[in-house]
């Protein structure tokens, strides 16, 4: 059977359906007028409740189960109200109701009698009203669905006609190609723009003539050369390296990657990485962050050849241009373990240095302190002006190499990794005034106005205290030197998306938005500053807020100030 005739008998039957479609629906919708009387049921049960009361208020006098007969259907009623103005009826039926209990009388009775009337009489003109429009309703339903039915009918009709000359179209030009195939002409492509469904078949019949091509234009003994060429080239790299395809199929691996993975080439050469990462917790770690980019990368330390080195995993995708239609497409990766073992052993060395001068230079800098205390003791006698402003100058040297020296030992914990936390429950206020507290000598000095803003109610942290309370202090001194004379300081918190938000803002001159990230590097100054300061406190503030699994981040513009928020995930 042609493609033709099969297209034309599934399009007939697509063409029976709907017509069988709309002579159903037309039937349901007509069906749909008789059953309309279903959706009045709370308006015949209302007048079933009332006929009840009108029968128990007739036999008042001779049946003592009237009165409570009344009430069940009152009650019943109070639950079955649907219309407008139909909740005072029942109400004002249950006042005068009281009143017939607390006093039967004739005139009583007549009272109730016309509240239940005015109850049916609500309840049948919604009946009658509802009614209309349901079978107007119908009507409307029963005229659109024979509309739509007849449009399908003429779309499906369409479809017959033309949709299958569409599809021989593209099929007898991809037979002609094929044919132009058979006789080696490799350079025939096929074009199917006007036809979506036919661009994939066209692509890959494009793919094959162009493979075709290129191995018609090489031979088997240009291919074998130029493959032990690169097993050379890859071989000849000093640094580990393993290629991938999309896969993950292992398509080459030198030397080096065999002796830091303690596997053979011929245990790894087109076997599946991820398979054997289930053995080799190296190349697990590897697939994982191949697989994971956005993680944070750490070095990894390997054992090899009774050494202990470092090394940094660097994935770089290979792309390949297939067509010129479909433009560069990946086919795998590469997976570069660079050797870094010399750095991390000058790092570890610098680390080392820093730590051992900022021990000995708190020494010193602590009998400086201290001759200036003796200087200033008024009982050894007092200092003349010169000397006074001397000794000032001398002390907020050693105040600021002080502090620096602090800086570089909590930096020198962090990169040896001895920062050790102890968190504990705080509320958020006790940080914060702190640092208020901490800062406040400073504030007044630069003649800045402090205002804290702190919520009603919020969680509380569980954090290190102490080092969370330095990261707040940084920030509002960073704050106050950043800021003009008399100006004011917002510090405070607030709870946002179960996370814990501490800020500090201020108005001064702004950081410009291009060094946002940068100023939380270590050593980092923005240029054209004129405060003086190590560059090193925004860098330690990151590592001990993230140390907490939590997050900080300035928000500022050149001329309105900044403000920087650092925020923990509520436990």
């Amino acid at each position: 059977m042609k493609i033709k005739t099969k297209l034309t008998s599934g399009i007939g039957l697509l063409f029976m359906i709907i017509v069988l479609l709309g002579v159903l629906a037309i039937s349901y919708i007509d069906k749909l007028a008789d059953d309309t009387k279903n959706i009045l049921s709370d308006n015949y049960n209302s007048l079933d409740y009332a006929k009840g009361m009108l029968y128990a208020l007739d036999n008042l006098e001779t049946d003592r189960e009237a009165l409570n007969i009344f009430m069940e259907n009152l009650e019943k009623q109070r639950l079955n109200i649907t219309e407008i103005n139909e909740s005072e009826a029942t109400d004002r039926l249950a006042r005068h109701f009281k009143l017939l209990d607390e006093n039967p009388s004739e005139q009583n009775i007549r009272q109730l009698r016309l509240d239940l009337n005015q109850i049916m009489s609500l309840n049948m003109a919604s009946i009658q009203r509802n009614s209309v429009i349901a079978e107007d309703t119908a009507r409307q339903a029963t005229l659109w669905i024979s509309i739509i039915g007849i449009c399908s009918v003429g779309i499906a009709l369409a479809l017959l006609l033309l949709f299958p000359s569409q599809i021989t179209r593209p099929i007898s030009e991809l037979t002609r190609g094929i044919v132009e195939i058979a006789h080696r002409n490799y350079s025939k492509r096929l074009h199917f723009d006007s036809t979506r469904e036919f661009n994939e078949v066209a692509t890959s019949f494009n793919d094959m003539a162009e493979r075709l091509e290129e191995y018609q234009q090489s031979s088997l003994a240009t291919l074998l050369s130029s493959k032990k060429y690169l097993e050379a080239i890859v071989n000849s790299i000093h640094e580990p390296i393993i290629g991938l395809d999309h896969d993950r199929q292992i398509l080459f691996v030198n030397n080096e990657a065999l002796t830091v993975l303690n596997l053979k080439r011929e245990q790894m050469i087109h076997q599946s990485a991820d398979e054997l990462s289930l053995k080799n917790d190296l190349l697990r770690r590897l697939i994982r962050e191949l697989v994971h980019p956005n993680e944070k990368h750490e070095p990894l330390k390997i054992y090899a050849d009774d050494k202990e080195s470092f090394f940094q995993a660097v994935y770089v995708p290979i792309k390949l241009t297939e067509t010129e239609t479909e433009g560069e497409k990946q086919v795998g990766n590469v997976i570069l373990l660079k050797n870094i073992t010399e750095f991390k052993e000058l790092d570890s060395a610098k680390t080392t240095f820093i730590s051992t001068i900022s021990h000995e230079l708190k020494t010193p800098i602590s009998a400086i302190m201290m001759s200036l205390k003796l200087l200033e003791d008024q009982r050894i006698g007092s200092l003349n002006d010169e000397q006074q402003s001397l000794a000032s100058s001398i002390k907020e040297n050693s105040d600021r190499l002080l502090n620096i020296t602090g800086e570089l030992l909590k930096l020198t914990q962090v990169e040896t990794g001895k920062l050790i936390l102890s968190p504990k429950i705080t509320k958020p206020i006790e940080l914060i005034n702190y640092a208020v507290a901490a800062t406040r000598v400073l504030a007044e000095r630069f003649g800045c106005n402090i205002e804290v803003e702190y919520p009603e109610k919020i969680h509380k942290l569980f954090v290190d205290s102490e080092k969370i309370a330095w990261v707040i202090t940084n920030l509002l001194s960073n704050a106050i030197h950043y800021s003009k004379e008399n100006s004011r300081i917002i510090v405070g918190a607030k709870e946002v998306d179960q996370t814990i938000q501490i800020f500090v803002q201020d108005f001064g001159k702004g950081i410009d938005p291009r060094y946002h990230q940068s100023i939380f590097d270590r050593y980092f100054r923005v240029p054209g500053t004129k405060v003086q300061g190590s560059g090193l406190g925004l860098a330690i503030s990151k590592d001990f807020v993230e140390a907490h699994d939590g997050k900080i981040w300035v928000e500022s513009e050149i001329g309105k100030g900044s403000k920087f928020t650092i925020a923990f995930p509520v436990r």
